[in-house]
């Protein structure tokens, strides 16, 4: 048996939960292949630094990644957050994080993913930003020549919504207005409460959150209630917060796992957010099931020596073109630690390899 999957043993089990469950006796698109590959540390039988490590070998000149459409690759920013979100949240390879969080601040990159900030500015991709500097550490005010706290409250309507500036319109959803309090809320001044309103306002009747806003019907999305009822909790909003944790644990798939909206097959992507979600808001049984669940998905010591660590997006396998993303959001609920308080002070800097017997 694969020995990232042998047992729930304590150091492998979210620090949040192991904290929390024994507070008296223990008070834990294809990517293209790397071409800098980043330090390694000796194998670590910890699920989430064995997924990061793997994710770390995976950046394109070892500092970002890329989608591919049409035989054509392209910088793809967002993915390299998440991998920069999921290096802090394992508290590991701290190299790999420097070098990317280098590359989004380089003009073209940053300028390609947040607009101009004047006739193009995109609130979910600015939001997304702001947090990853926070996390890093960094300064937002200054960072690659923009004030990201600054462009990100000047997206801000008066109804509390953060919006696109666009010629080609607003695609602003759920996902960067809960990124947008999140982060807001770890930035002076605070959350505006007027945008804590317009999500707060915009849960359904079940508990859940959609993706989108104002539509007729209100159609709660897993992704989307994870993160509305992380930035909710982080900005006191505790029962609406709570609502929404009661409708993922609703919404468990029996093997643990979460479904993305309108599918019944549980996915990493999806199970990464929901499982971080619950664990963030002390729902332990919940979370250890989603984490058992990813934990099943991980690529263990049977597999292939250039994919031990990685999460496989579902039961059908790992597929090279979907897993650097799917390891990347599995990571955030295999360590648990909920994005408002996320850091990546005290990360090891090199990327660790999942520990397996001499004779695999």
């Amino acid at each position: 048996m694969p020995v990232l999957r042998r047992s729930l043993g304590l150091l492998a089990i979210p620090a949040l939960a192991l904290a929390t469950v024994l507070p008296a006796a223990a008070a834990q698109a294809a990517p293209a292949p790397a071409t800098a590959a980043p330090a390694q540390d000796a194998g670590t039988h910890r699920p989430d630094a064995a997924a990061a490590g793997w994710l770390a070998r995976q950046l394109v000149d070892g500092d970002h990644f890329e989608s591919v459409f049409d035989g054509t690759a392209y910088p793809d920013q967002g993915l390299t957050i998440d991998a920069v979100l999921a290096f802090a949240a394992s508290r590991s390879s701290d190299q790999a994080a420097a070098r990317a969080t280098a590359w989004l601040a380089r003009p073209e990159v940053i300028g390609g993913y947040l607009g101009d900030g004047s006739t193009e500015a995109y609130a979910g991709a600015t939001a997304k930003l702001l947090l990853a500097v926070e996390v890093r550490g960094g300064d937002p005010a200054a960072f690659g020549g923009v004030d990201l706290p600054a462009r990100l409250r000047s997206l801000q309507s008066p109804s509390g919504r953060f919006s696109d500036r666009s010629q080609w319109g607003d695609y602003s959803n759920a996902f960067g207005q809960s990124l947008a309090l999140i982060a807001l809320h770890r930035a002076p001044g605070g959350a505006p409460a007027a945008a804590v309103d317009f999500l707060a306002g915009s849960q359904c009747a079940d508990g859940g959150f959609p993706v989108s806003f104002g539509q007729a019907t209100c159609t709660s999305d897993p992704d989307a209630t994870a993160l509305a009822a992380q930035a909710l909790a982080a900005t006191g909003r505790t029962a609406k917060a709570n609502a929404g944790l009661g409708w993922l644990t609703a919404h468990q798939n029996a093997d643990g796992g979460f479904a993305a909206a309108g599918a019944t097959a549980s996915n990493a992507n999806t199970t990464g957010l929901a499982t971080q979600a619950l664990f963030s808001g002390g729902r332990l049984v919940a979370g250890l099931k989603g984490w058992s669940s990813l934990v099943k998905l991980q690529q263990g010591c049977a597999a292939a020596p250039a994919v031990r660590g990685a999460v496989a997006y579902d039961a059908s396998g790992f597929n090279p073109a979907n897993g650097a993303r799917a390891t990347a959001q599995a990571v955030l609920g295999l360590a648990g630690t909920p994005l408002a308080t996320l850091s990546a002070a005290g990360a090891r800097p090199a990327a660790p390899t999942a520990a397996c017997p001499a004779a695999h």
